[in-house]
């Protein structure tokens, strides 16, 4: 069912935990599922140095958000923006369709924290 790169991702996910001085954060969820995400990033020079996760539910929904905290790791806020759950499900060899849900709230995730950082530093 799940691709060896999502049940990697799930077993050994990477970057978890939090960013305490975090330059922005965001919470999403989805109320059908019940999944949660909180992504913290840190931003310098416009660049993301680092990038936190907590992700409350299924093997999927862990398995997006490390897979998207690798990928905006070290990009620009725009390139962080750019990203797409699509792109996220390809980067893990794809994902049941019943699952392309934990993909956007992924994107979702990322939006939300890029969105906090843009409105604590309106000049980055």
């Amino acid at each position: 069912m799940y691709s060896e790169k999502v049940m990697d991702h799930f077993e050994h996910p990477r970057n978890v935990g939090e960013i305490t001085d975090a330059s922005g954060s965001g919470t999403v969820g989805n109320a059908k599922c019940g999944d949660i995400m909180k992504m913290d990033i840190k931003v310098e020079d416009n660049i993301i140095t680092d990038v936190k996760f907590k992700t409350f539910g299924c093997c999927a929904a862990v398995a997006t958000s490390s897979m998207a905290t690798e990928m905006i790791k070290g990009k620009t806020v725009d390139e962080a923006l750019a990203l797409t759950n699509k792109a996220v499900a390809e980067a893990l060899d794809g994902l049941p369709p019943v699952k392309m849900h934990c993909s956007v709230l992924a994107e979702e995730a990322i939006h939300a924290a890029l969105e906090d950082y843009h409105a604590k530093h309106p000049q980055g």
